[in-house]
């Protein structure tokens, strides 16, 4: 089995229940499922949209990355996402996919660890909130020292557990 830490948002059609419901989906089928309580984030780039309901959650499995991204890709539309190469556009969920164990992998389809991670509070916060000592692979940083050293300003206000 292996940890994985994994990152998600909404912030379309009622945003917070998108979310804890894709949390519960997620605890139904994977194992050791820990979630982060709920964030209100502020929009990274893209155009002007509303804000944003994010949490972390680290789970254990034995699908292999790009099983295991089919699934929160099928997720995503299940919850009402479109398909769209633009990134950072509003949407119903997004599941990206943090750490896969110490696995280091970068291919045009999956970059593990997430390649802005470490850049971005509404990541960041969330899963320190649940497992700060989850080592990045590339740094050999803690997600906890990562967040002390991360440069985004952006808000991010914890609002329910």
């Amino acid at each position: 089995m292996t940890l994985v830490a994994l990152s998600l948002g909404s912030n379309l059609d009622q945003p917070e229940t998108q979310v804890r419901q894709a949390l519960t989906r997620i605890e139904q089928v994977f194992t050791n499922f820990r979630a982060s309580s709920l964030y209100l984030t502020q929009p990274v780039g893209g155009p002007d949209q509303p804000d944003f309901v994010n949490a972390g959650a680290v789970i254990e499995t034995s699908l292999e990355p790009a099983a295991l991204m089919t699934y929160f890709h099928k997720l995503e539309v299940e919850f009402g996402r479109e398909p769209s190469p633009e990134r950072n556009l509003p949407r119903t969920l997004d599941i990206d996919l943090i750490f896969y164990g110490n696995t280091i992998h970068d291919a045009p389809e999956l970059t593990i660890p997430h390649p802005r991670f470490h850049e971005r509070r509404f990541v960041l916060e969330p899963l320190a909130e649940i497992a700060p000592q989850l080592i990045d692979p590339l740094s050999g940083k803690t997600i906890r020292q990562l967040l002390i050293d991360c440069p985004d300003q952006h808000r991010v206000f914890r609002t329910s557990h």
